[in-house]
């Protein structure tokens, strides 16, 4: 179904901007595409994963070909071993909005990363951005005597943050300490301080178009595009990012699902990448310590701890174990970030019939027809 610049021109102002928000592989892209057809949207991606060079297959980028035909902004920005907070997130995306607005277009903000567009609608606490040689000292810290040491001190230095944290949450109890470091003051303070959110901008109109499919349909997708991502090579994407960057098990960009399980598949299979000399193999062997090498697998095989598992099994039947074990993770761990992304949505959209559930047999262009023409539908968050 088509729509014209005119049919879009009397439902959203020069001033609009429109939120595509719908959890993982829904379908929400090719959405986005139809919008960009229009000829009146510019594409903001709101994804923590997209912004990474180089990480294409698991994070499902779009082609460079779909780059070019519709461009997106926040895309391939920096590299996998670098850091984007989501203050700095926040700047751009105003930064952006306010240059689609000068150049009369409507600024499409489309991805899946709740905890982007929480800072968007519901605002940032002012907590200062981390200063590099405070994070140096932090991570050197947890390297020489764990996570667990940092975590005992959080609770000398900010009780509401130890309470709150898992004692296993690594980025979160790092970087707790870092601004406690850095400020003196806990992050807890800093954090009950008053919000200040992008959409309340008052010469600006935001409009959240919240799609949330039926979960037995979201599940067949979500092994779907799975399926895809081993068969385009996503192992070997992730052995290529090693061979080329001096990642650790703990950056961000290794902490995307897909790409955490198959460093833990690397680690188990005692991969040769691991042994480059511009990584620190200790430390991915240390982040997955409860995995067992694949030597280790072969010896407990035989006492059972397989169901299916023979005493006698060659080691390709093992690292096939192994490698069935990743995809079996990769699916629960996209399973579970759909249900977060379904959770708060759903509390987004505040109504229950707020929303718009469909399968394949509602056609894509209906739900933008709602959009366009029927900005009170409630079927349909705004």
């Amino acid at each position: 179904m088509q729509y014209s610049s005119d049919s879009v021109s009397t439902n959203l102002s020069d001033n609009s901007v429109v939120c595509l928000m719908a959890p993982t592989a829904s379908g929400k892209t090719a959405l986005a595409y139809e919008l960009y057809d229009t000829g009146r949207f510019e594409l903001i991606s709101v994804d923590s994963a997209l912004i990474y060079r180089d990480m294409n297959i698991g994070t499902a980028k779009p082609t460079a070909d779909e780059l070019t035909r519709y461009p997106h902004h926040l895309v391939d920005i920096i590299d996998p071993m670098q850091s984007y907070s989501v203050a700095e997130f926040v700047d751009d995306v105003a930064r952006l909005i306010d240059e689609c607005h000068e150049r009369k277009k409507i600024p499409l903000l489309v991805g899946g990363t709740m905890m982007y567009y929480m800072a968007l609608l519901d605002g940032l606490s002012p907590v200062p951005d981390s200063d590099d040689s405070v994070r140096a000292r932090v991570e050197q810290w947890r390297q020489e005597e764990g996570i667990s040491a940092l975590y005992d001190y959080l609770g000398n230095v900010d009780s509401v943050s130890h309470q709150r944290l898992n004692a296993t949450d690594t980025q979160r109890i790092t970087r707790a300490i870092e601004v406690y470091l850095q400020t003196d003051r806990p992050i807890s303070d800093w954090q009950r301080e008053p919000k200040q959110a992008l959409a309340h901008h008052p010469e600006q109109q935001w409009h959240a178009l919240s799609v949330i499919p039926d979960r037995p349909w979201l599940h067949a997708r979500i092994e779907q595009r799975l399926d895809i991502m081993w068969q385009e090579g996503l192992v070997a994407e992730v052995v290529g990012l090693l061979e080329k960057y001096p990642l650790t098990p703990n950056m961000p960009s290794m902490r995307c699902v897909g790409y955490r399980q198959v460093l833990e598949y690397l680690v188990r299979t005692q991969h040769p990448v691991l042994d480059k000399t511009h990584l620190d193999k200790a430390q991915f062997y240390e982040a997955f310590a409860d995995s067992k090498s694949l030597m280790a697998i072969n010896k407990i095989q035989g006492e059972g701890v397989y169901t299916n598992a023979q005493p006698d099994v060659s080691y390709a039947e093992t690292e096939a174990l192994a490698c069935q074990e990743m995809q079996n993770k990769s699916l629960y761990a996209t399973r579970q970030l759909a249900k977060r992304q379904y959770t708060w949505l759903r509390k987004v959209a505040q109504l229950p019939d707020a929303v718009s559930e469909f399968d394949d047999a509602v056609p894509k262009g209906m739900v933008l027809k709602n959009f366009y023409n029927n900005g009170t539908s409630k079927r349909l968050s705004f």
